[in-house]
């Protein structure tokens, strides 16, 4: 017999999937009595699952008896960022076309960005960034369009895990003015990286709304044409491809 939950799935699928983003939440390692208290399954039937998880390579649990998210996951995850990407780069061309300068998407995956769909300008001289490259979430502009969707106190810890590095003299390194920067973006409703990831490169960014997955889209290019003049024809395609994406993907989600 199968086991439904309320909400009209399987319930030891739900389950399954309540562990695996608490452990993720969590930084990607945790005690088994940690997943006790953070969720009102009985110990056993975590136990069970975990184990299951273990056998599957979705899990993996260490010497000192913790446990970790395995390699299983890379696969199901590299397989899921290129499909997404497949659907999502028909609208990132569009802001090419318009723009002229090189369109990203990238989502969260732990306490990093990762980059997964990217149409490139057509200008000789373009920002790159290869698809599949993670980054950090506090000196980029998708990075920060997806923070500003987060609590103040989720930012704190992502933050105290992974770090700020510095990786020019305007990349951001304390949390506070991160938390600002941060505020800011959430009242203008888009993120600028002002050669804060790289030397010479600016870029704009927006939250995709209500994405199955904390997603942002971006537009980067050099600061000789990513002026101000370009950021007030940026700004609204960005607003308009991004509620575009959100309901495909909201369409997609409710397809499966």
């Amino acid at each position: 017999m199968v086991e439904r939950a309320s909400s009209g799935g399987v319930q030891s699928v739900e389950r399954v999937f309540e562990l695996l983003e608490l452990i993720t939440a969590a930084g990607g390692e945790v005690m088994l009595s940690e997943l006790a208290t953070s969720t009102e399954l009985p110990l056993p039937t975590i136990h069970r699952l975990l184990r299951t998880l273990v056998v599957k390579g979705y899990v993996r649990q260490l010497a000192n008896r913790r446990y970790v998210l395995g390699p299983g996951l890379i696969r199901l995850g590299e397989g899921a960022s290129k499909q997404l990407g497949a659907l999502v780069r028909p609208q990132l061309r569009t802001l090419v076309d318009q723009l002229g300068e090189t369109a990203n998407m990238a989502v969260l995956d732990s306490d990093m960005v990762l980059y997964i769909a990217q149409v490139p300008s057509k200008h000789s001289m373009r920002m790159f960034t290869e698809v599949g490259r993670r980054a950090h979430l506090h000196d980029t502009g998708v990075g920060k369009a997806i923070l500003a969707q987060m609590k103040d106190d989720t930012v704190r810890a992502i933050v105290a895990r992974a770090g700020m590095p510095s990786a020019t003299s305007t990349s951001i390194t304390h949390v506070d003015d991160l938390l600002t920067d941060l505020r800011l973006i959430r009242e203008r409703g888009y993120a600028i990286d002002d050669g804060e990831q790289e030397v010479g490169v600016r870029c704009f960014a927006i939250g995709v709304p209500n994405a199955p997955t904390l997603t942002a889209i971006s537009v980067s290019g050099p600061v000789s044409r990513i002026d101000d003049a370009f950021a007030e024809r940026a700004v609204p395609l960005l607003r308009a491809v991004a509620d575009e994406l959100s309901r495909d993907l909201n369409r997609s989600a409710q397809d499966t």
